[in-house]
């Protein structure tokens, strides 16, 4: 598994996402992911599957070391407290000691970002949390919380796929060495129904949906958590790392996006 690293932090460029998975199928994707080669894996609070995370980490023969676990804080525990109460729940749920990344799920309304920080932060004090992030943050919200933060906001999760653009996000996040983890990057099954990607893959021999993760790991400061439950999916989306687009195919894929290859062409490794 490739590593990018992000303020002195190693983390798998591909990982496990787990919208929406529950109970033994869950734990079962898991497991499998781990043993295919998956060395980071994704849940939340609001997932309701944090115990069936769990139970595949104590499962697994994979050290827990070199798992990359990442969380994030429900919207509705975003309090300096419920902060606290919510992610000594989550670690109970998920077995273990800590967690490698914590993110705030959604920025809220009604809680101050420094307030939810303030906690994170002491979280990561009492060695309860390694790094802090946030997910789908703005701009101004990423900047309030590197402001309000004694420790590197490591990365900002946000849906991002080859219809989804991303670039002021994107740019803030280079300069300012932040990973950017693109959650539903298969656009919910989009990709896979689109005919460019399909016709770019053929020339690769690979699915439109490995070329839509290709597309995103080959940019700079950039990680891709694909949802996949069962073996099959989680092989293809591992079988990205042995093929690399081209500047034409970049072209061609930004393209259904409104064609911004002129401003993004530094942030892909090409």
């Amino acid at each position: 598994m490739e590593l990018l690293e992000i303020q002195g932090v190693q983390i798998p460029v591909l990982g496990l996402g787990t919208w929406a998975m529950r109970g033994s199928g869950c734990t079962r994707a898991i497991l499998q992911a781990l043993d295919l080669g998956y060395r980071h894996i994704d849940t939340a609070q609001m997932y309701g599957n944090e115990n069936a995370v769990g139970n595949g980490l104590t499962q697994t023969s994979v050290p827990r070391e070199e798992i990359f676990l990442t969380t994030k804080i429900y919207q509705s525990n975003l309090q300096y407290d419920n902060v606290l109460t919510s992610v000594r729940q989550s670690l109970q749920d998920l077995q273990t000691e800590y967690v490698d990344l914590l993110l705030i799920h959604w920025p809220s309304r009604s809680v101050p970002i420094p307030e939810t920080i303030e906690a994170m932060n002491e979280l990561q004090d009492a060695g309860a949390v390694k790094h802090i992030g946030v997910s789908n943050f703005s701009v101004s919200q990423m900047r309030e919380a590197m402001e309000a933060s004694g420790m590197p906001i490591i990365t900002n999760q946000v849906q991002y796929h080859p219809f989804k653009e991303q670039q002021s996000v994107l740019e803030f996040c280079s300069e300012n060495s932040i990973l950017l983890t693109a959650y539903s990057p298969l656009a919910k099954g989009r990709v896979v129904r689109d005919n460019t990607l399909e016709d770019i893959g053929a020339r690769y021999g690979k699915s439109a949906a490995q070329v839509a993760l290709r597309w995103l790991i080959q940019q700079k400061n950039v990680s891709a958590i694909p949802k996949a439950a069962n073996e099959a999916h989680l092989r293809e989306n591992l079988d990205i790392f042995d093929f690399e687009l081209s500047p034409e195919d970049i072209q061609q894929i930004l393209d259904l996006q409104g064609g911004l290859i002129d401003r993004m062409r530094s942030l892909f490794r090409i």
